[in-house]
């Protein structure tokens, strides 16, 4: 056995996208050296991008006496939950340091976010890269129900086309 076990502190690299790319699956090495690096801006707590469990089609033969079922459409959820960055002297909030929130602060925004596992989130995309890719539209910002820790806002996302086997291409 060659592998090891790893645990998932420092070990993801979230980029977001503004624009979606033409292909979720093969996504160029340039779009994603360019992409917004969103890891330390986001708060583990309220972030989660995910497969959840398909459709169930029951789809049984007249001369079958059990319910046979079938996965039918695939099923994911997302949310983000972007730290609020604010102004050390003045306490106010500052948008030129707020990158996260603000691209996702207006219900009805697109973006895409690509998931690495493995490096730690400092080490650069490289070609060959493995990754999951979510096109996302936001709702809302939520407050927290929880007021303690870190400024922040959650914030619901609708996933629209995901990619669970990407590969960084390298154009």
């Amino acid at each position: 056995m060659a592998g090891v076990k790893t645990l998932a502190d420092q070990n993801i690299k979230i980029a977001m996208l503004t624009s979606v790319p033409e292909d979720l699956s093969a996504i160029p090495l340039a779009s994603l050296t360019a992409a917004e690096d969103v890891s330390c801006l986001l708060a583990a707590s309220g972030t989660r991008f995910s497969a959840t469990a398909s459709e169930t089609i029951a789809d049984a033969a007249l001369c079958e006496s059990a319910n046979t079922q079938v996965f039918g459409a695939s099923n994911y959820e997302a949310s983000a939950s972007p730290f609020w960055y604010l102004d050390a002297t003045t306490g106010q909030y500052d948008a030129d340091d707020n990158v996260a929130y603000e691209a996702l602060r207006q219900k009805g925004s697109r973006v895409v976010f690509v998931l690495r596992e493995g490096p730690r989130y400092d080490v650069a995309w490289a070609a060959g890269d493995a990754y999951e890719a979510f096109e996302v539209i936001t709702d809302n910002p939520q407050r927290p129900t929880e007021t303690g820790g870190w400024v922040k806002r959650n914030i619901p996302l609708a996933v629209q086309h995901a990619e669970l086997h990407g590969v960084v291409a390298a154009t």
